[in-house]
């Protein structure tokens, strides 16, 4: 990757356009299934670029509870977007609203000074959810109900590519319908840093607007693009993440971890005391963090399947956590 990125062929993004930058764009585009698509350093300005185009000041936006949009961006869907934020309930399961929710909250028009709902922002994989996969037929139903209420609906797609591999199923498939969808270049894949954020052509034009507003024009892009079209050779490697995230949480419920069943490659254990699982583990080895209401794993391109078995081992020496 460095490779790669060393010997990109580069351009002038903020001016005449960058050819490797361009590549990989067209490349999402493809991938996705929509018209154009735009490079971002990062997943939180792709969707803060999203969010501004869809919503004016006081415009009210649902997304499910605990939504990367809602949690884990520092309050730029209200502060840049201006939007007022309704979580949604997981009423179908982790990280997954229900389509009689959306009609529910979405309201009908009332009076002129009352809230106004814009927009749908849906995420695939839900982060906080531990990985949850929304189907692509749960999909679409919340993105007709959207529709029916008059929504515009965003999708952040982070780890779609964790979503299409775990359901065997294409990212396009996944972001069917939408007016806009984010993607991530580095969950998983392996990028250093870059995200993408993909619509109609229309949007994508107001989109280099606002990339360029919120600092994220950029000159020798191909840089990082190149790193981007590299790691886009990777979604299938994704497979044996998922892998060895079931080996480590199947073997840690066989030892009486309270632990949850992944879809994708995050296993969450629940504990009333993170401080000190994570503790403990950093004192063995292995390292996770501290998440909601417990402990977070995630597994990735750098680790083996002898990597989790080791990692196993030195868990067995820990308390179960309580």
């Amino acid at each position: 990757m460095r490779h790669a990125m060393a010997t990109a062929e580069v351009g002038d993004d903020v001016l005449d356009g960058d050819p490797t930058l361009d590549a990989l764009q067209r490349r999402v585009a493809d991938l996705l299934g929509t018209e154009a698509a735009l490079w971002t350093p990062t997943g939180c300005m792709a969707n803060a670029i999203a969010l501004m185009d869809h919503l004016q000041r006081g415009d009210r936006f649902l997304a499910p509870a605990g939504a990367h949009v809602l949690e884990a961006e520092l309050g730029t869907a209200a502060w840049l977007a201006g939007g007022v934020p309704a979580p949604l309930p997981h009423a179908a399961g982790p990280g997954r609203p229900t389509p009689d929710g959306v009609t529910a909250a979405a309201g009908t028009a009332g009076p002129y000074f009352g809230l106004r709902t814009r927009l749908l922002c849906l995420e695939n994989t839900h982060n906080s959810a531990g990985g949850a996969v929304t189907p692509v037929a749960e999909h679409r139903a919340l993105v007709a109900a959207a529709r029916d209420a008059g929504l515009a609906v965003h999708l952040d797609g982070a780890r779609i590519w964790h979503a299409a591999v775990a359901r065997g199923v294409t990212p396009a498939e996944l972001a069917e319908g939408v007016d806009t969808v984010s993607v991530c270049l580095s969950k998983g894949l392996g990028a250093p840093v870059g995200s993408v954020v993909a619509g109609s052509a229309a949007f994508i034009g107001r989109a280099w607007r606002l990339r360029k507003m919120l600092g994220g024009g950029i000159r020798q892009g191909g840089v990082l693009g190149a790193a981007g079209l590299l790691a886009l050779d990777n979604v299938a490697d994704l497979a044996a993440d998922h892998e060895h995230a079931r080996l480590l949480a199947d073997e840690l419920a066989a030892r009486g971890w309270p632990v949850s069943t992944p879809e994708t490659n995050i296993v969450l254990v629940t504990t009333s005391d993170a401080a000190t699982v994570v503790a403990g583990l950093e004192e063995v080895g292995v390292r996770a963090v501290p998440f909601g209401p417990g402990v977070r794993f995630v597994t990735h391109r750098d680790l083996t399947r002898d990597d989790v078995e080791a990692a196993l081992e030195r868990a067995a020496a820990l308390p179960v956590p309580a």
